[in-house]
């Protein structure tokens, strides 16, 4: 499945539902769209990215990834923002392959966002290294 509307608004009515500032949504290559939160926690060594439940739930099912988006509402006019993936979390999505799409900011855009691939996003990509012919790791070099 192509990162879409369907999956921005999946990861905005999440955020909606439980009052947070931040929430995540993916496509599952069966069609399925997991959301998630941040783990909010008094000891910050202790959270985690709003992304990593469903990236957890996704590997706990067996299923790939081929979409994922992160939306934030941090300003005060209640519209929010897609925002790319941090690194830590591009290293996660990297388990199934440069093709994964993200959305990244594009204020430019009417929708305020756009579409990338995990290739694009880090074309210089370090696993690279470990892979056949330098092209991406397979999800068993990634497991190895």
């Amino acid at each position: 499945m192509d990162l879409d509307q369907q999956l921005v608004d999946a990861a905005v009515e999440q955020m909606d539902r439980r009052d947070r500032t931040e929430a995540a949504a993916v496509y599952l290559d069966d069609g399925r769209i997991v959301t998630s939160l941040a783990l909010d926690n008094l000891n910050a060594a202790a959270t985690l990215c709003a992304e990593a439940g469903a990236i957890c739930q996704a590997y706990t099912l067996g299923l790939a990834i081929t979409a994922s988006v992160f939306v934030n509402r941090w300003n005060e006019d209640d519209s929010f923002s897609v925002l790319a993936p941090c690194g830590i979390c591009q290293e996660r999505l990297a388990l199934w392959g440069p093709d994964v799409q993200v959305g990244v900011a594009a204020p430019e855009t009417d929708s305020g966002w756009s579409v990338r691939t995990l290739r694009e996003l880090n074309p210089f990509y370090w696993g690279q290294y470990f892979a056949d012919e330098g092209d991406w790791p397979s999800s068993a070099v990634h497991s190895s």
